[in-house]
């Protein structure tokens, strides 16, 4: 019964298309050949036949005459509509008849696109030619839109500035493939600006041009591979160490980095720069004033501070000398106080100073043309603890952030009298830091104000002057807070309890708490993944800030009083509290004091060269005509073993 519908489908079938075909026929050519047509009709039709019939007529043998009559059909069939062809290759048993349809038109627009090539070329060849603006254009516009195979958008609708714009919001990974769409999006995603832009936006030459390089995408890829080694030596505490020393110095009082210059004052009333990218710069022979170099016997140079481009130091007497990083040498401004200094501040990104001396505070600023001049003269109730220069402030008028007792003021020069930020009778401020936005101070609580849950750090807004968070609950004494050189919502703070913290100031909470120093922490800074902290037992900490896990740490005698790291260096300072240890008087003959008393500067360089000649630590470029005793050469062997053949590291 299923056989015998199928044919009768077959047959419906096949009369629809002879009558198609017989229309199609007489309205194209009345008077065609009817035989060939019924050779053809035959043909095209044996699908429908008895299946032995077919098989009897693929045995036979056609002669000449039945070929050119195909010929003939096949020629026609071409002529007929597309859903015919495509019945009929369904009838044959083809599973995609769409596919030679879309070979074909493939190979048609190819054919065609080198034809067009062709007539341009012609056309270019032919200067004397006078060919309409109009077909110029259209011409070249349909060679642009040929040169892909999709059309891109931003090839039509957007300008390529507009297309710029929108590309500069991609990041590397994107811009890659966007990259591969097409050769329009290639041009685009490849564009110096773009690359520029993203290698400043992430820290890479700050300073730079669009001009200063010819592939700014090669210089970042070369920028993020040098920062993935300098995270990796960080890690495994591969790099050099050196130990920056003046010999007649004596007693190291205080230190101060910035970028790669370090300052360091002296019980000698020494002050001696080290610039850390030419370590034989002129600048770093400091001279003190006369008057502080005619004291006999001279005062200790007790504070030290250093910006990228002046250094000043405060003496015993109240004498503050100014220098300029880039000549050194002789001051280029000085001022003596009646009293001694007890805390000296300078900006880090402009040539402001700020002093105080017990309660006096002033103010010091350069002008355009290097001239230094007083800014504002205040004084407070009590003495001033702690001094802060707000950081941001190089095009505005300084503002300045001080502790006096159990209060914390803001000194605008252009106002009368310093502001009142915070205030709490019997709860004293301890330490003190300011970011370009915000106040930290952390707090000590006493009596029955610490069953509310200890000391505490608050944080307030310059802006409004009101308080933003207050963090922290601990029974001990919080000493050090950095909140300049923490990432952004960060917070990190050393306390006497041992332990050193990190807080999200956007959520008041605790991020990391470390055991860190068995003494109490005295420095700490950190960045995005790592902490480096010093106590008062001289050990400095380098801590993975994610895991909680110390990476390595480094030993000298004395309390760590100044860590300072950037990406690839770091400083560190164990300076003695004992400025007069027994047998190193100031009135003695021996202008040196024992190593063991005069504190220590470190100096650690992970960058990629750092393990080039010129980067050897110092105790393997020691010889034995060295004045001081103590960095014997281990890469050097000794007489005796010569003599019996063995080598020093055995």
């Amino acid at each position: 019964m299923a056989e015998d519908e199928l044919d009768a489908f077959r047959k419906r079938w096949k009369q629809e298309l002879t009558s198609k075909q017989e229309e199609q026929c007489c309205v194209s050519s009345p008077s065609c050949d009817f035989p060939a047509r019924s050779g053809q009709k035959d043909f095209k039709n044996r699908y429908f036949e008895d299946p032995k019939q077919n098989v009897n007529k693929a045995s036979s043998v056609s002669n000449p005459k039945e070929d050119a009559g195909g010929g003939k059909a096949a020629a026609e069939s071409e002529d007929q509509p597309q859903y015919v062809s495509i019945a009929r290759s369904l009838l044959d048993g083809r599973t995609s008849p769409l596919l030679d349809r879309i070979q074909e038109e493939r190979t048609r627009r190819k054919r065609q696109y080198h034809d067009r090539n062709n007539v341009c070329s012609a056309s270019l060849q032919q200067p004397h030619r006078k060919v309409k603006k109009n077909e110029e254009l259209l011409d070249q516009l349909i060679q642009d839109l040929n040169e892909v195979n999709d059309i891109p958008f931003f090839d039509i609708e957007l300008p390529y500035e507009l297309a710029l714009k929108i590309f500069q919001y991609l990041n590397c990974t994107e811009l890659g493939r966007c990259a591969q769409v097409s050769r329009a999006w290639r041009v685009l995603a490849e564009d110096g600006v773009l690359w520029f832009k993203m290698c400043t936006r992430e820290g890479y030459h700050q300073d730079a041009s669009v001009s200063d390089s010819p592939c700014w995408k090669s210089t970042l890829r070369d920028c993020r591979n040098s920062a993935k080694t300098v995270c990796s030596n960080w890690k495994n505490r591969v790099g050099s160490i050196s130990q920056l020393q003046y010999e007649l110095g004596k007693v190291l009082c205080d230190v101060s980095s910035c970028d790669n210059f370090v300052l360091a004052g002296y019980t000698s009333g020494d002050v001696r720069l080290w610039d850390t990218l030419h370590w034989d710069s002129t600048s770093s022979y400091l001279k003190a004033n006369s008057l502080s170099v005619n004291s006999d016997p001279r005062p200790y140079a007790s504070h030290v501070q250093v910006n990228s481009t002046v250094a000043a130091a405060a003496y015993e007497d109240g004498c503050v000398d100014i220098w300029s990083t880039e000549t050194g040498g002789e001051p280029i401004h000085h001022f003596q106080n009646p009293g001694r200094i007890q805390v000296l501040t300078l900006s880090p990104d402009s040539p402001v100073l700020a002093s105080a001396a017990g309660p006096d505070i002033r103010l010091d600023r350069a002008d355009d043309r290097g001239y230094w001049r007083t800014l504002c003269r205040s004084q407070l109730p009590k003495i001033v603890e702690n001094l802060v220069l707000v950081p941001g402030r190089a095009e505005l008028c300084p503002l300045a952030a001080l502790t006096a007792g159990e209060s914390v003021y803001l000194l605008d020069p252009r106002e009368e009298e310093p502001q009142t930020l915070h205030s709490v009778y019997g709860h004293p401020v301890t330490c003190l830091d300011a970011s370009d936005s915000q106040v930290a101070l952390g707090v000590k609580s006493t009596g029955w104000a610490m069953h509310g849950g200890g000391n505490k750090i608050h944080v307030y807004s310059l802006q409004t002057g009101k308080p933003v968070v207050c963090v922290g609950n601990s029974p001990g004494d919080f000493t050090c807070i950095n909140l300049r050189d923490s990432p952004p919502h960060l917070l990190v703070c050393g306390n006497k309890d041992r332990r050193v913290r990190v807080f999200d100031l956007r959520a008041g909470s605790s991020v990391a708490s470390l055991y860190a120093h068995h003494l109490g922490v005295t420095s700490v800074q950190a960045n995005d993944w790592k902490i480096v902290s010093g106590g008062e037992e001289g050990l400095v900490c380098v801590w993975e800030m994610r895991m909680g896990a110390k990476l390595w740490e480094m030993h000298n005698r004395h309390p760590v009083r100044h860590v300072r790291f950037n990406t690839s260096t770091l400083v560190t300072a164990n300076i003695p509290d004992d400025k007069s240890p027994r047998g190193a008087c100031i009135t003695d003959d021996d202008l040196t004091a024992h190593r063991r008393h005069r504190g220590v500067i470190c100096h650690y360089d992970f960058s990629e060269d750092a393990l080039s000649q010129d980067h050897i630590l110092p105790i393997c470029r020691s010889d034995y005509t060295e004045s001081y005793g103590y960095n014997y050469n281990i890469g050097l062997a000794v007489p005796y073993d010569r003599l019996s053949g063995s080598h020093p590291s055995h």
